[in-house]
């Protein structure tokens, strides 16, 4: 077992020299220049702020489609989630309203990245439908927060997830991840416009198994399977989650 892999399955807690060294083994192939660039800004940044508790990174496969579903507490995840999966060997690509390919800066690394624009609007947003799973089928990874925004539970617990991850999961035959993303709340708090680097903050991302979609791979899309596959995945996003905080989510009132 080499270090990396001691490391992810005991969940040390990274020092900064060891964040310098998990970038240099993110993945590079696919990124395109302005996403390249932008990444190894954002993990600079993070390397010198923040430290990192990483497991279960194994659990994401190496090639082939596949969709990674988080929990969502702040602008942050997307850059500590992209950071996991390129730690994985994967490139993510990211689901993203279509204003921003709009701006200067960030729609040429969004178009660098192949991300999927989602506009407004039921045609759009079949359009928008139609890349995801056309990329998923093409191999890549596409990484999703299925509650659509943050969450809005006062504990930070995961809410119900939208079905859009389901319904390409179900079309596509392609894994479903699940990951808990924990501590980008307390870097960058969903009201704040500046991050917190001090103290330094810790962030933990753990992945699970391939969330177990088979019984209802071959079952019409009905508004119940829908609904019992994008269960099952905010439940295993849950599970994740509660081993992360050490305690239980509390039973709905």
């Amino acid at each position: 077992m080499d270090r990396w892999t001691a490391l992810d399955t005991e969940g040390e807690l990274l020092t900064r020299r060891q964040m310098i060294a998990y970038g240099r083994r993110f993945a590079r192939a696919g990124r395109g220049a302005w996403y390249s660039f932008a990444i190894e800004v954002v993990w600079q940044f993070l390397a010198q702020t923040t430290r990192f508790r990483v497991r279960g990174s194994h659990h994401i496969p190496k090639t082939g489609g596949v969709l990674v579903a988080s929990n969502h507490l702040s602008f942050a995840d997307p850059t500590t989630l992209t950071a996991f999966c390129l730690a994985a060997g994967r490139v993510p690509r990211y689901l993203a309203k279509a204003s921003l390919w709009k701006l200067p800066v960030v729609g040429r690394v969004m178009r660098s990245g192949r991300h999927i624009p989602v506009y407004r609007g039921a045609a759009t947003a079949a359009e928008a439908y139609r890349d995801l799973v056309s990329s998923v089928r093409s191999g890549e990874c596409v990484a999703v927060f299925p509650e659509g925004t943050f969450s809005k539970d006062p504990d930070g617990w995961p809410m119900r997830g939208k079905t859009g991850i389901v319904r390409a999961a179900l079309e596509t035959g392609a894994p479903v991840i699940p990951v808990a993303n924990w501590g980008t709340h307390h870097l960058l708090p969903s009201t704040a416009k500046l991050p917190r680097v001090l103290p330094r903050k810790t962030v933990e991302l753990v992945a699970g198994p391939p969330v177990d979609l088979s019984d209802l791979r071959d079952r019409p899309l009905t508004r119940e399977v829908l609904e019992e596959a994008t269960a099952r995945i905010m439940g295993a996003v849950t599970v994740l989650l509660e081993g992360i905080r050490g305690e239980e989510r509390p039973a709905a009132a």
